[in-house]
């Protein structure tokens, strides 16, 4: 009679129960996400002689819905991988899933791209510019990180507004002078 045992370090083969830890490789101190699949309860456990403290999981609703929690890796770590194991549903489930542990670790994600501003920089003559500018008699000059403040604010509103009467009266003069009648007022 033939009787085979599960490889040691891997998963049993009827567990279906996986660990993924993020980041996949981190550094001593550092806290972690850990998710695992396969659980049918809501709740458990995963450990690793890696982890400060066992990281509490939770789910939805079982079935299908992976189970999360998170942790903190020990500070005394030597560079290596580390097995997890989860208790869920009642059962131990060995190995199934592993943290690397490194001291100096290299960016995973070097940008393509450089970064593109989305607001103004306050650079230039624009940043400057509220220093420069005298003040009106009798108001303070005052700035903050979000702009000029409400004086300039105001004074701002009040020249667009009547920039915006003048090309209305401008507008309206064009359409009703003497001509033809089209309203063009220009003979055409």
């Amino acid at each position: 009679m033939l009787v085979l045992a599960p490889a040691a370090g891997g998963a049993y083969a009827h567990d279906g129960v996986k660990a993924t830890v993020t980041p996949s490789t981190a550094a001593p101190g550092a806290d972690v996400d850990v998710r695992v699949q396969g659980c049918e309860g809501t709740t458990g456990a995963a450990t690793s002689k890696a982890f400060v403290a066992d990281a509490e999981l939770t789910g939805r609703d079982g079935g299908g819905n992976p189970l999360f929690g998170d942790t903190t890796l020990r500070s005394g770590l030597a560079d290596g991988s580390y097995p997890v194991s989860v208790t869920c549903d009642g059962h131990g489930h060995r190995d199934v899933g592993t943290v690397q542990v490194r001291h100096h670790q290299e960016p995973t994600h070097r940008p393509t791209h450089h970064a593109t501003p989305v607001a103004p920089v306050r650079a230039g003559g624009g940043g400057t510019a509220a220093f420069a500018a005298p003040a009106a008699p009798g108001v303070a000059q005052t700035t903050s990180e979000s702009g000029l403040g409400t004086p300039y604010t105001l004074l701002g509103l009040g020249m667009a507004a009547v920039a915006a009467v003048a090309v209305a009266f401008r507008s309206s003069r064009r359409r009703t002078g003497p001509g033809t009648g089209t309203g063009t007022g220009d003979g055409e």
